[in-house]
């Protein structure tokens, strides 16, 4: 059973091994080497000199760090900050680096077993499963890692960021819109990537990006508005899950800034997370921000002072300067210098560093139960079983009249842009093999049963220049010299949106690409961190058409000397033009295909490299025109087709999805994709796969891109006050489940600590095997905070056979219900009555019951016991939030496009209390003041003001007294409002007694 939220102020994460309550770790050894440090495989000679203490392996691993670090120059410490960490032989340190990529396969380093997105593992919702994968994946590191020792065992996953937004272009990289649900995804992965060794690490992961990273337009400058309830429910709760499992020793920043600060300088984040975590935590940077602090988002005013408050904010490696550590280490040796740093703060960093080290085994090779990885443990059979199995448990059926299962015989068309490829995204390794969804097909129904058509126009281009037709040369150059528009001058044109296209070459089968200048038709796929295999295609009104190569931005021009294509000209009207003859039309093929075909499966989705990637969000949520006209050809062909989804992130349907047959979604599953999803298809394989994520019914409906307050925002599942096209956890199974009943077992007074039980009475009634996910969902409608409409807090998948009735027992921790007090600074449970509801998914909920908790009533605020940071308000209007000072703290002030703003504190007992003290600071010159006022009935009675004295800067920070016109007293326990007017900051306040 598996509690996707054990509380947000002790949480911990669900396993398939049962409840996890406050106090587990990480699993216990099972199959590892036991760790014997006594033993020795030859005689020690008596007078043998002592074993240094950082090569006993019996000692504690902090132990051993420290007593290397000592061991360590100066200059060889500062040396450990780059990313790239010369050796030390001496000591037995081999050359090492931080970060080797495997989101969901190791990445760039060749051959590798190639696993779904994350957002597809997710849909598994099989925690065992992605603990499989994440081993896999740690031990093709290992391999790597064999072959070539530079591979680092610090791998760079999972990504925790919640998917707050279905426009993000990373989405791809996330598990869900749920944070808690997130965590413990990400544990199950991270679980498998560490081992289940208590010493010895077989990878050490790393958690991406922290924090509040969901927008790639502007990341590097854009600063995430993130009040403290948002801050602590729900961005913080992804990272803490698998730090308090024990499973993860590295976190990396975000590019972006939060509430105005660069997260690689934000001390209160990283402190957040190290004040949570048990052991070593090395902080990595991501590439180039440390001199993006300078250069992109100017926070401080030079290399030196920014790389100071790098280090000084917990930042341990330094990924700047590729592979030039000279930069890095030159900026913390003037720092040194300047006394912005002591060699302490250096070696803070550095023993994080050693820990991690040794940790990986690497002094202790014949100890490291690891160690034995051998260079061919990639792509072993087992691999790929996994990644099949993979695969299939991830598609998630969504609509389904009954034309699945496919029954045998059965004669299909698979048609669209989706139907014959595989798709790889930035973060894939290179797959050993590759089976399409047309591959499949063939293979389980019979290649004299299934027709395969792209849907592709297919077209010859002419050069205007040469009158010649445009093909490919022996070498794959692309060259207008053909006379006839023969074979060897066709191209497929797929469009992707918004302009853009592929084309592949019908002589080479693959695609054209300009990424030398000279255009090619030699690519395998479209990928690159520039893609260099994406064209649009210009319209001059005449009949003629240029084309842009993307990657470039150069538009193709023709050489007149031997008619070779180059992309070399600055604009449309000087580059080449073209007539284009149509050879066919794919949509007419496709409705061909379609009308001769029992059943249309029909492939539809995005490239993970175009219009919706790193440093790329989504345009909008809608499938590219010519994809959504060729479903209509097909539909209208006929209507008996399954519409089948492969994408990155969730899409807004419209009637296309009530016109098919079937909807049926999988992420980019990589190297089994194929045969994932016919497994499913078929029947196989029943569908197991459940959104973590919910699809939009409008786009209107997804909220701004640019909040991440999903409270303010009315983001996720949460707080989103329309209702989803298909919701968070939704997803059919060939049968049918009814769910009959819903009790609750819990004591009278249940507190933060207590776990209770609801059991959930299921009963399958259909004719086929069900594997339902039982969700249990929490909601306060009485809360006097603005809470969750629903939030998941439990679930389990069971296994129905045809006609089986079953009680399901999920554990429900109360401290699971608690929201962010902003008066005390902590999680509290408040008293009163919450809901238990029972389903399927997040809006299919047949089944609720009460529960009454004692809880722990929150008092009034009193302004007598010391400062209230302003940012801890309850409510605000026009104003934003802005560091307090430069490394650490937030204050706010008035928003950029506004004259005045507010804060609100509620219920503040104004009893005793006869004045008020605020910090105060300036923005810029002009006039500003901080009033008071208080709530009086339905009014707002402005009692007292504070000037603002003139300052030196915005950091210049002074208190100032506001003395009210009137008795406090009086008002008691009431509402007090801050209204900030002009060039003000405001960071704290505090109440003086009255006489």
């Amino acid at each position: 059973m598996v509690t996707a939220r054990e509380g947000r102020g002790d949480r911990r994460n669900g396993s398939t091994s049962g409840f996890v309550r406050p106090g587990d770790g990480a699993r216990p050894a099972e199959a590892a080497r036991p760790l014997d440090p006594t033993h020795r495989e030859d005689p020690v000679a008596d007078d043998a000199p002592p074993t240094p203490p950082f090569r006993d392996p019996a000692l504690p691993l902090p132990d051993r760090a420290r007593d290397l670090l000592g061991r360590l120059t100066l200059d060889e410490r500062i040396a450990f900050l780059h990313q790239r960490v010369p050796a030390v032989p001496r000591l037995g340190l081999a050359e090492f680096r931080t970060g080797t990529e495997a989101l969901h396969g190791v990445a760039w380093l060749g051959t590798a077993t190639t696993f779904p997105q994350p957002v597809g593992l997710a849909a598994t919702w099989d925690l065992d499963l992605i603990t499989q994968v994440g081993a896999v994946v740690g031990t093709e590191v290992r391999a790597k890692h064999a072959a070539d020792p530079t591979v680092s065992l610090n791998v760079w996953a999972p990504v925790v960021n919640p998917l707050r937004h279905p426009r993000w272009g990373r989405n791809e990289e996330g598990f869900s819109e749920d944070p808690h649900l997130t965590a413990t995804l990400a544990t199950a992965y991270a679980r498998g990537l560490r081992g289940d060794h208590p010493v010895y690490w077989r990878t050490v992961p790393t958690l991406k990006h922290l924090l509040a990273y969901g927008v790639e337009t502007d990341r590097a400058v854009l600063s995430a508005q993130l009040p403290p309830r948002a801050l602590h429910e729900y961005e913080l709760p992804a990272f803490l899950g698998p730090l308090r499992a024990g499973v993860v020793g590295a976190v990396m920043p975000s590019y972006n800034l939060v509430n105005g600060r660069p997260t690689h300088v934000s001390k209160d984040l990283i402190d957040a997370l190290r004040d949570d975590r048990d052991g070593f935590l090395l902080v990595v940077s991501d590439a180039g921000a440390p001199s993006n602090l300078v250069t992109g988002e100017r926070y401080h005013p030079d290399h030196t002072t920014a790389a100071a408050a790098a280090l000084r904010a917990g930042v341990d490696s330094f990924t700047d300067h590729d592979a030039d550590s000279s930069i890095t280490v030159g900026r913390v040796r003037a720092a040194l210098d300047a006394g912005l740093l002591d060699a302490a703060d250096v070696d803070r960093a550095v023993l994080r560093q050693l820990e991690l080290r040794l940790a990986t085994g690497e002094l202790d090779p014949d100890l490291d139960p690891w160690a034995g990885t051998g260079a061919d443990a990639i792509d072993l059979p087992e691999h790929r079983a996994l990644a099949r199995r993979a695969a299939a448990a991830g598609v998630v059926v969504l609509e389904n009249d009954g034309v699945l299962p496919l029954r045998d015989g059965v004669r299909v068309a698979v048609v669209g842009p989706h139907a014959d490829q595989v798709c790889t995204d930035w973060y894939s390794g290179t797959p050993p093999y590759t089976v399409t969804l047309a591959d499949a097909l063939a293979a389980r129904l019979g290649a004299d049963r299934v027709t395969l058509v792209d849907g592709a126009d297919r077209v010859a281009l002419r050069s205007v220049t040469t009158g010649r037709y445009v093909r490919p040369g022996d070498d794959g150059v692309l060259v207008a010299d053909a006379p006839r528009a023969d074979e060897d001058t066709h191209v497929d044109l797929t469009s992707w949106g918004e302009g853009l296209h592929t084309l592949r070459s019908l002589r080479t089968g693959r695609l054209w690409t300009g990424a030398r200048w000279i255009l090619h038709a030699d690519a395998d796929r479209v990928g690159g961190w520039v893609v260099q295999e994406s064209f649009r295609v210009h319209a001059h009104g005449d009949d003629t058409v240029s084309v842009q190569h993307v990657g470039s931005g150069r538009w193709v021009v023709v050489q007149r000397d031997g008619g070779v294509l180059v992309a070399d000209a600055a604009d449309p009207q000087h580059a080449e033009r073209f007539t284009a003859r149509t050879v066919h039309s794919g949509h007419a093929r496709a409705a061909a295909a379609a009308r001769d075909a029992d059943v249309v499966v029909l492939a539809v989705g995005n490239d993970p490299h175009l219009l919706g990637r790193e440093t790329e969000d989504r345009p909008h949520l809608r499938l590219p025109h010519a994809q959504a006209e060729l479903a209509r050809t097909v539909l209208d062909a006929n209507p008996t087709t399954v519409l089948t989804v492969v994408s990155s992130y969730p899409y807004v349907l419209g009637d296309l999805g009530d016109a098919a047959s079937a909807v049926v979604w999988s992420a980019h599953a990589g190297q089994e994709l194929g045969h994932g999803l016919v497994d499913v298809l078929t029947g196989d394989v029943e569908p197991t796969g459940r959104l973590t994520q919910q699809w939009p019914a409008d786009e209107a409906h997804v909220g701004d891109l640019f909040d991440h307050d999903p409270i303010g925002g009315g983001h996720t599942y949460w707080y989103a006050p329309h209702p989803a096209r298909w919701a968070f956890g939704h997803g059919l199974t060939y049968s049918a489940v009814e769910y009959l009943g819903l009790t609750v077992d819990a004591e009278d007074d249940l507190d933060e600590l207590s776990v209770a039980t609801a059991r959930v009475i299921v009963q399958n009634t259909g004719d086929r095997v069900a594997e339902e996910l039982v969700q249990v969902y929490a909601a306060a409608p009485a809360h006097r905070l603005p809470y969750p409409r629903r939030s998941l807090v439990s679930f389990e998948r069971v296994r129905l056979e045809p006609g089986e009735t079953r009680e399901v027992a999920l554990a429900v921790a109360v401290a699971g219900l608690a929201v962010w007090d902003v008066t005390s600074g902590s999680f509290v449970v408040e008293p009163g009555g919450y809901e238990l509801h029972a389903g399927s998914s997040a809006e299919d909920l047949p089944l609720v019951a009460d529960l009454k908790v004692a809880g722990t009533p929150v008092p009034p605020r009193t302004l007598l016991e010391g400062w209230v940071r302003a940012v801890d308000h309850d409510e605000r209007a026009d104003v934003r939030l802005v560091p307090r000072d430069r490394d650490a703290g937030t204050a706010v002030e008035v928003a950029p496009d506004a004259r005045t703003g507010w804060v609100l504190l509620r219920d503040v007992d104004l009893h005793g209390v006869g004045g008020l003290e605020l910090t105060v600071a300036r923005t810029d010159a002009g006039p500003a003041a901080v009033h008071v006022e208080v709530r009086e009935g339905r009014r707002w009675e402005r009692v007292a003001t504070a000037a603002v004295p003139e300052g030196t800067d915005r950091w210049d920070w002074r208190t100032v007294r506001a003395t009210p016109r009137t008795t406090l007293p009086t008002w008691g326990e009431t509402d007090v409002r801050l209204v900030l007017d002009g060039t003000v900051r405001l960071g704290e306040v505090r109440g003086t007694r009255a006489g």
